[in-house]
């Protein structure tokens, strides 16, 4: 085959990409200024024109990933056209992913006509053997990154073994690191993780515990109340290890609270039946969630914005939100009429029909566009045209036939997805209209259960009432 005529790079930027770790900062060799002098010594020497070259520089940056600003901006230059020719000192300093590897050179650099070159390995795509060596060379910067990481791992866990904090994350709530020592230090908020302990025991629960201690969530409390290391235990790698910190709390006392917080988990729910949409209301005007709130002595409640309720701020989105209260019954009433009207929405069956012949009609055309595809190839294979021009039009028409195939593709994709759809549309209005029939006969347990599979949520605006369906 032919090789295909690679994009005139005469007047695009020459680019020095140069990456410096965090842990190779002092690195000789790899410091920025380094590979920069190198790479400019690479680009004389090819007779460059200096104007064109621009370095592109992630200083302190990890290689286990592409997420990083100038290699960003470089993979976008290339996407717009502008970059003709990418340099590197050595391969590990575009990455270290064998997949973000020959991703960056077979999927952003070679389809876009662009060369690339790695100093180190003096490869260059140009050629077949350094093609071939790229795939080899990153296989091994991969490997070498694994190996790094489980280095590491052993050497946290030999930490974790002598008692030291094994570093990382989130330092536990009532604690410093101290990071001379190795080693966790209660702080001034010791006396509020061993308040949590007292009170939990006494019988409070978790949200009127986060609200006495100023907590800002009932979860902040749980992961509080759960955390061994509150103990003096380091748990790391599924393991526990007796670490050299200073416990707020004594063993006895966590594995009461631990006993109290199984049974309480175990306990069913007593609340007050009858609360058909909670969790599913929001307020239209600020998008806090909204409540049931009793509001007569006969039992009858509104739901009401959380804004309006001072005893859970983390709730409120707007103090002077002008939303008010609506009578929950009547909601109810307004989303069940709605619900119990969908299955007269169902499209009719000829929706289906034309589906399955849109659906025939986009396979035969790929079915055609492939056979056209391969006659192309076998054409562009065997021809011996002196005249380039002629050369150049079959591979257009490659290209142009491959697009189109692209597609087809994506188009017969949306088609299934549109077609799976609509069957599982028809299962829902089935069971819509089945659980009509059956709803003053079912618990409160199978309204709610039903109603949260089909409604994602609710928005209330004054009497204005919109419904999200998953359907």
């Amino acid at each position: 085959m032919k090789k295909a005529k690679t994009q005139n790079n005469e007047n695009k930027i020459i680019a020095l990409y140069i990456r410096v770790s965090t842990e190779a900062q002092a690195e000789e060799g790899y410091s920025i200024e380094a590979q920069e002098k190198i790479l400019r010594a690479e680009c004389t020497a090819k007779e460059y024109d200096e104007a064109r070259v621009r370095a592109y520089v992630d200083a302190g940056a990890s290689g286990s990933n592409i997420e990083r600003p100038a290699l960003k901006q470089l993979i976008a230059d290339c996407g717009n056209g502008l970059i003709g020719t990418v340099i590197v000192y050595k391969l590990d300093r575009l990455s270290r992913s064998q997949k973000d590897t020959l991703f960056l050179i077979e999927d952003v650099f070679i389809p876009a006509g662009i060369d690339f070159v790695s100093v180190n390995e003096r490869l260059d795509t140009g050629s077949p053997y350094g093609k071939a060596m790229i795939g080899i060379l990153s296989a091994f910067a991969q490997l070498e990154r694994e190996n790094i990481f489980m280095r590491t791992r052993m050497g946290m866990k030999e930490r974790v073994r002598a008692g030291l904090w094994p570093g990382g994350g989130k330092i536990p709530y009532g604690y410093d690191y101290d990071a001379a020592a190795g080693i966790l230090v209660p702080n001034g908020d010791a006396d509020t993780v061993r308040k949590l302990y007292e009170l939990y025991l006494s019988g409070y629960s978790l949200a009127r515990i986060a609200r006495i201690l100023g907590l800002k969530y009932e979860a902040h409390a749980r992961q509080i109340l759960l955390r061994k290391s509150n103990t003096g235990i380091i748990q790391y790698d599924g393991e526990e290890y007796q670490g050299l910190h200073e416990p707020i709390i004594d063993l006895e006392t966590y594995d009461k609270a631990m006993a109290e917080f199984e049974r309480r988990s175990k306990t069913p729910y007593r609340g007050t039946p009858g609360h058909l949409l909670t969790g599913l209301v929001t307020c239209g005007y600020c998008g806090a969630k909204m409540r049931y709130q009793k509001w007569t002595k006969d039992g009858q409640y509104k739901l009401n914005c959380y804004s309006h309720d001072s005893s859970k701020p983390h709730l409120v989105k707007d103090p002077l939100c002008p939303s008010t209260a609506v009578w929950a019954e009547e909601v109810e009433n307004a989303v069940l009429k709605d619900l119990w009207s969908i299955p007269y929405q169902v499209p009719e069956e000829t929706a289906e029909d034309i589906s399955s012949i849109l659906m025939t009609n986009l396979k035969d055309t790929e079915s055609r566009l492939s056979k056209k595809l391969k006659r192309l190839y076998e054409l562009y294979s065997v021809f011996e045209a002196d005249d380039d021009g002629e050369d150049l039009v079959l591979l257009e028409s490659i290209s142009e036939t491959r697009a189109a195939i692209e597609k087809i593709r994506t188009e017969i994709s949306a088609e299934e997805k549109n077609g799976q759809l609509t069957a599982r549309r028809k299962i829902i209005d089935s069971h819509i209209t089945e659980t009509e029939q059956l709803w003053d006969f079912m618990t409160f347990d199978e309204k709610r259960l039903f109603i949260k599979s089909i409604i994602n949520s609710i928005t209330i605006t004054d009497n204005q009432i919109n419904i999200d369906y998953d359907i």
